[in-house]
């Protein structure tokens, strides 16, 4: 069997927030037709506890604590080049990437997956990235364009920080997506929106949607409600120190919720569900009406339980899981335009797709006051449809097949 070296950002095991999730489902998948080998970087140390998952699907796993957010920090300030991003220091490990040029300099690897940005420079200019292997770079979102909308959102001085990372890290992802034979994203959207960016990367780009575990995620089992004497549930899911989800709460919790609450009796109450909720989502407590859950061990049961699913993203990149899942689970989901992007389903049918405080506080009303009997069922065969995993990642099928010399593309280090 072909040997592949699969590099990520993050630990992909427990697939419990987005980028792990996608990143789980694609080592999987490859890991079925390849003999990987895992490098990866863990931010949370209690996540060590599951390499004994990844080691039975991986030929080898070298995991690397990245130590605390002050550590990080210090490494991107010691990484810091006038004209460079700073996501790259943020991701850098000394031992992960000797252990890679190491790996790559005995010509070990038919081919590379590179997920995320943040993983292209253990690869590129090293010896042994060559036009021998088979070269791809999962860019998933476009990163750059999530800084841009952080920094029109920002005063100064954060605002010119957030505008040099957007103006500096697209001419990082408009040089790496030239270094690989295919550079891809989690939408065709998204894929459009880069090719807008950066047209020379055009014949290098494709796109693999992210997906939903359909069995994982049956309303058909059984779970225990954890909603004791709530009469309508509405739930965000997500990691919650994540500045969209921050700000997503915060603004349901203080424009929409209270109407909902003066308009229903009983008034339905909000939990917020999800790892790490920032001081500004633990403060939320405070409001009559709304639970900061933190983190569970199976967030279904708030999802399966919950009168509506809401999803008030006001910036959001890619296909957001938040979504997927709830559909899956048949549940009635309320989200933003921007929270909708990349789902392939039709508004109105299979979910309600609505922004602002009078349109997101009528379309969930509808729901309480039940117009929309037939959304959940909708909503979970619309996911199994067009988002099951087993045929999303049809797509990675071939991708890994070597390129034609003609459409390598070799570069210096681009960090």
């Amino acid at each position: 069997m072909k040997r592949l070296l699969f590099l990520c950002h993050r630990i992909p095991y427990p697939p419990e927030k987005g980028d792990k999730i996608r990143a789980w489902h694609m080592l999987r998948h490859l890991a079925q037709s390849w003999d990987v080998d895992l490098g990866c970087l863990v931010d949370d140390p209690q996540d060590l506890q599951h390499l004994p998952v990844l080691e039975e699907c991986c030929n080898v796993v070298r995991a690397h604590p990245t130590g605390s957010s002050w550590r990080a920090a210090a490494r991107t300030l010691l990484h810091y080049r006038p004209g460079k991003p700073l996501t790259p220091g943020w991701f850098y490990n000394a031992d992960l990437a000797s252990w890679v040029r190491q790996g790559l300099a005995s010509g070990r690897y038919d081919a590379v997956f590179a997920y995320s940005a943040a993983m292209a420079p253990y690869l590129i200019g090293q010896p042994g990235f060559s036009p021998r292997q088979s070269r791809v770079l999962d860019l998933v979102d476009v990163d750059s364009e999530k800084w841009r909308a952080y920094a029109a959102e920002t005063k100064s001085p954060m605002r010119h920080i957030w505008q040099r990372e957007a103006r500096t890290l697209l001419e990082f992802e408009r040089r790496a997506a030239m270094a690989f034979d295919r550079c891809l994203f989690v939408s065709g959207h998204e894929s459009a929106r880069f090719a807008e960016l950066a047209p020379e990367t055009a014949s290098h780009l494709d796109w693999v949607e992210n997906g939903v575990d359909m069995a994982f995620f049956d309303p058909a089992r059984s779970y225990p409600s954890p909603y004791e004497g709530v009469a309508s549930p509405l739930v965000f899911t997500g990691t919650m120190n994540y500045r969209p989800n921050v700000e997503a709460v915060c603004w349901f919790a203080r424009n929409v919720l209270p109407r909902l609450r003066a308009a229903f009796n009983p008034s339905p109450e909000f939990f917020i569900v999800g790892a790490n909720p920032s001081p500004a989502v633990r403060s939320l407590s405070s409001i009559p009406g709304v639970h900061v859950v933190g983190a569970v061990a199976d967030i279904r049961p708030y999802i399966a339980h919950a009168s509506v699913a809401v999803a008030p993203l006001g910036i959001a990149r890619g296909i957001q899981n938040k979504v997927l899942e709830a559909m899956a689970l048949a549940r009635p989901v309320v989200a933003s335009s921007s929270a909708f992007e990349g789902v392939h389903a039709v508004p109105g049918r299979d979910l309600l797709v609505g922004d602002g405080v009078a349109q997101t506080f009528d379309l969930v009303s509808a729901v309480l006051r039940g117009e929309h009997s037939g959304l959940g069922a909708a909503a979970r065969r619309a996911m199994l449809a067009g988002h099951d995993w087993s045929a999303t990642l049809r797509r990675l099928d071939g991708m890994l097949a070597p390129a034609p010399a003609q459409q390598v593309h070799e570069l210096g280090a681009v960090a």
